[in-house]
């Protein structure tokens, strides 16, 4: 048997004992991203995505074990396009409510607006590999998207590392997540994918897509919801259409995903001291770091 077998078995016998002592341990509620990791937790199977959170399947087991890979699909999946609703929401008809939470570390900087900017349509990452420019729908998720905008105008997402790297060897999904103010991202912090911007909104058009490559959505704690916050993910894979549809979509990437492909290919930092017990900070060994966020 080659060494990487054995990593791979040794890998999948410790991701099945954290998930036995996590389930004999936790109540269902016990696992708060705790973030997603956003908590987005995408989180994942390897799981502590949003805080920490575990993506879970839409069967309700788990992503995928430590050991496993993507197989190939019999049919790609159909392009994917933004949920936008019709007929258009009219800016008096929708409010948003933000509710203040401090059950989990934070950086908060206030509470967004009630009433959103349905004309928003672009958010851009830049990091220090380049800028990664998506298009949002602010008529699908107006409140997602309010919220974004928010944080971005607060500067509250600059200088942050993106905390975890979920790749098909690690966790049998391929997904970036970012957002989580506190993140040391370096394979030792316990507790990267907990931090969130100190409060948490609804669910907005969650399941009505699939989480193809390119699809950008907020993560939150396994079997929870309305506990958004600042968390979000990147889908790197087609292969991610099997996420249970609990996240709610903020927008698709419409430029730079290479630049996160790119990093994947240098590997990512498996945090063994991760408080969550099943690789909610897989971070990449080559970091990435969010300069600043737009949205216009």
């Amino acid at each position: 048997m080659s060494g990487d077998d054995d990593r791979k078995n040794e890998l999948a016998r410790e991701h099945k004992e954290r998930q036995e002592k996590r389930a004999a341990e936790q109540t269902a509620k016990g696992r708060r991203n705790t973030f997603i990791g956003a908590g987005v937790a995408v989180v994942v199977v390897a799981g502590g995505i949003f805080a920490a959170t575990t993506l879970v399947n839409k069967d309700g087991s788990e992503a995928a074990s430590a050991a496993s890979t993507p197989s190939a699909s019999a049919s790609s999946p159909a392009p994917t396009t933004l949920p936008s609703t019709t007929p258009p929401k009219k800016p008096g008809d929708v409010t948003c409510t933000y509710k203040r939470d401090d059950s989990v570390p934070n950086k908060f900087v206030g509470l967004p607006g009630k009433k959103p900017n349905l004309k928003l349509s672009t958010m851009t990452v830049s990091t220090n590999h380049g800028d990664i420019v998506i298009e949002v729908d602010a008529n699908a998720t107006p409140c997602s998207v309010n919220s974004m905008a928010f944080l971005a105008k607060k500067r509250f997402y600059d200088n942050t590392k993106c905390h975890r790297l979920v790749t098909p060897e690690t966790a049998g999904l391929f997904l970036l997540q970012c957002g989580d103010p506190q993140a040391k991202a370096d394979g030792k912090n316990p507790t990267d994918g907990q931090g969130t911007a100190g409060y948490v909104f609804g669910d907005e058009a969650a399941g009505t897509i699939p989480y193809t490559r390119g699809v950008v959505f907020l993560t939150q704690p396994a079997e929870a919801a309305g506990q958004n916050s600042s968390q979000f993910a990147i889908s790197l894979s087609d292969e991610n259409s099997q996420l249970d549809p609990q996240y709610s979509v903020l927008g698709m990437v419409k430029s730079g995903l290479e630049i996160i492909e790119k990093v994947a290919k240098d590997g990512v930092l498996v945090n063994p001291d991760d408080i969550t017990g099943d690789g909610g900070s897989t971070a990449p060994k080559n970091p990435i770091i969010i300069k600043s966020v737009t949205v216009k």
